[in-house]
């Protein structure tokens, strides 16, 4: 029992000792604190950072900014051809080579929706057409509105321009582009990137000899019978190529300064869509 009760008291002495010598070590370092000015900066051990002093009251240094990485610019290939549907605008829509060529994007773009199915979901603008002594239109829609007279060919029709067509695209397409305006490397760029796009041009890719002008319920406006939009598909130094919803050909050949100076006639008018990150 002596034995038992000496070992007790030399354990609780220790105790006491470890308790002086940890007390007195935290107690040294406030008093040089006090004296230097400066206090301990003590990492925890999840950090398992290295004990380092800093100045009383200063403030942790500021978190190195990480920069945003730079988007990468695409780069245009000296030629593209890509392998896209072609479907025929004839026999049901004679007068619907827009809503065709955009069932060949959309497909393309792994969207399952035939030019019948997309008929239902494209603007109309039902002004009926008022002529002329000539026979020519003096009053009727605009394709900046929506599909201007008879589609199905059971009456005049004309067509349909890419403001109003755009909200079709986007409907089915998220990253829905309209690149109206802009220069033809910009196409090239999206034909660079493996997406095709839908441009307006003439029926027989040449600058039309006759122009038309009739009013409509938002102002006049002055176009072509020989208006036609194809699916644009691929390009290189001498020509540019296009499926064709009028004749059906695929990846058809067109002199490419024929087919710009018909482009730009038609108001540089292109719909397309954003790649996929």
């Amino acid at each position: 029992m002596n034995v038992l009760w000496k070992t007790i008291k030399y354990m609780a002495a220790f105790v006491m000792v470890v308790g002086l010598v940890f007390s007195s070590g935290v107690f040294s370092v406030l008093i040089y604190g006090r004296l230097t000015g400066k206090e301990w900066a003590i990492s925890t051990y999840a950090d398992a950072a290295p004990i380092a002093f800093r100045p009383a009251g200063s403030a942790s240094p500021e978190p190195v900014p990480v920069p945003s990485p730079t988007p990468v610019k695409p780069e245009r290939k000296a030629s593209v051809l890509l392998d896209a549907p072609v479907y025929r605008q004839h026999p049901e829509l004679p007068s619907g080579c827009e809503i065709t060529s955009l069932s060949m994007l959309l497909n393309f773009a792994g969207v399952a929706k035939s030019k019948m199915d997309l008929l239902s979901e494209m603007p109309v603008d039902m002004t009926p057409i008022t002529l002329k002594s000539d026979g020519s239109p003096a009053y009727w829609g605009n394709p900046n509105t929506g599909f201007v007279g008879e589609i199905s060919g059971k009456g005049r029709g004309f067509g349909i321009y890419h403001t109003a067509l755009f909200p079709v695209l986007k409907e089915n397409v998220p990253g829905a582009v309209d690149l109206t305006g802009g220069e033809f490397e910009e196409l090239e760029l999206q034909l660079s990137q493996g997406i095709p796009a839908v441009v307006w041009t003439t029926i027989d890719f040449r600058m039309p000899a006759k122009w038309v002008t009739w009013d409509t319920p938002t102002g006049p406006i002055k176009t072509t019978f020989m208006e036609h939009a194809v699916l644009l598909v691929g390009y290189d130094d001498q020509n540019v190529y296009v499926n064709d919803p009028w004749t059906g050909k695929k990846q058809l050949a067109v002199e490419r300064q024929q087919f710009l100076e018909t482009w730009e006639a038609m108001g540089r008018q292109s719909l397309s869509y954003e790649p996929v990150s």
